[in-house]
């Protein structure tokens, strides 16, 4: 069965770190890009980061960076988010994807494969 399961998340204060990770069952995410999304309440959901295959290509929105950090372990197959100095508007819940592209995409309609989400919670 080809899914993605994402993981890590959970409540932090700010300031805190987490890491999040998108692990792959039944498929390689090294022949995809993957993109982190996030989707916060009563808000669309937006690109947080993603990586092309072989990472040649690397995106953060300006939101995130220098906080937040995406990474390849392929011979874990799986893809993660190291999110430091958090904040509480990095409160949602945080997605990954794939997509077919060779190069990093901010198209999220390129995006196929979803996870069910991991809830990021930063509070005091």
């Amino acid at each position: 069965q080809v899914q993605l399961v994402e993981s890590g998340g959970g409540l932090v204060q700010p300031g805190g770190s987490l890491r999040l990770s998108c692990t792959a069952n039944g498929f390689t995410l090294e022949d995809y890009s993957i993109g982190w999304f996030r989707q916060a309440p009563g808000k669309e959901r937006e690109q947080v980061s993603c990586i092309g295959r072989g990472d040649g290509t690397i995106y953060y929105a300006d939101s995130v960076k220098g906080r937040f950090s995406i990474s390849r372990d392929n011979g874990k197959n799986t893809v993660s988010l190291q999110m430091n100095s958090l904040k509480p508007e990095d409160t949602a819940v945080y997605y990954c994807a794939t997509a077919g592209q060779f190069y990093c995409s901010i198209f999220e309609s390129l995006y196929h494969n979803w996870g069910q989400g991991t809830q990021v919670t930063v509070s005091s």
